[in-house]
């Protein structure tokens, strides 16, 4: 579940969302903001809902403007127990809203921020990938790295998976027009693997189209395990234990 546009729902909406989530066997989510605004609505619904957390951030589009007082603000929000990530922050070249340069600008500020405040840092990759995995190398990656709504090929898959970071995969997996995405989940050990939402957005087959939410998440879950020819219940019970580990939720039921 993602914040996309600077508009953070009512908690009747959260715990409604949420409510259809465990109907679907869905029992949390992370709520990700893409500026400083929408960070701070996420940390408070993570405040008040027990199964959602928060990553706060400023999206790679969004950075133009951000200042040291929006830094201190989003330190702040990340300090918070129920604040689980630094993200999501990376490079975004497809949408011309921010100039590549102020991009990797802030980008690094996000890895820095990530490792003083000991979160893992969760990557919006668009159009950027030798630049973020060169970015990464340059500063030094944090613990956790997890490449949120994974779009790379197979090559790139596997420089990720030996350098230690997590790919997540979105509804994207289930498109008929995605094969290449399906090759490069194939070569993700389990341990590796993470799925989402991006809802609204990245919505699977066969409600692409639509507005996406939690309880759509089995779907893409199903299109990961054939992808990669993974047993189902293996695959979940090995993303829930990714998810544990990655972003410290201890109080995950198993």
């Amino acid at each position: 579940m993602a914040h996309r546009e600077g508009v953070v729902a009512d908690d009747g909406y959260v715990a409604g969302q949420m409510r259809e989530a465990r109907e679907a066997g869905v029992v949390a989510a992370i709520t990700v903001g893409d500026t400083v605004a929408s960070s701070r609505c996420c940390v408070e619904a993570a405040m008040g809902h027990p199964d959602v957390y928060a990553a706060v951030a400023v999206h790679p589009t969004e950075v133009d403007g951000l200042d040291e007082a929006g830094y201190a603000e989003l330190e702040r929000l990340a300090r918070e127990a129920r604040c689980v990530a630094v993200g999501e922050t990376g490079l975004d070249y497809y949408w011309d809203r921010a100039e590549p340069a102020l991009q990797q600008e802030h980008f690094r500020r996000h890895i820095d921020l990530a490792k003083r405040v000991g979160k893992p840092l969760m990557i919006h990759d668009r159009d950027a990938h030798d630049d973020v995995l060169r970015i990464l190398r340059e500063e030094g990656a944090p613990e956790q790295v997890v490449f949120h709504a994974f779009s790379g090929d197979a090559a790139m898959a596997r420089e990720c998976v030996a350098a230690g970071y997590v790919l997540s995969f979105p509804g994207v997996i289930t498109f008929k027009n995605a094969p290449g995405l399906r090759e490069a989940a194939a070569v993700v050990p389990l341990e590796q693997l993470l799925v989402e939402t991006d809802a609204p957005f990245l919505t699977p087959h066969p409600h692409r189209g639509r507005p996406n939410a939690p309880r759509l998440l089995a779907l893409t879950v199903r299109g990961l395990a054939a992808a990669g020819g993974h047993d189902l219940d293996e695959l979940c019970a090995a993303v829930r234990a990714t998810g544990k580990r990655v972003f410290g939720l201890a109080d995950l039921p198993d």
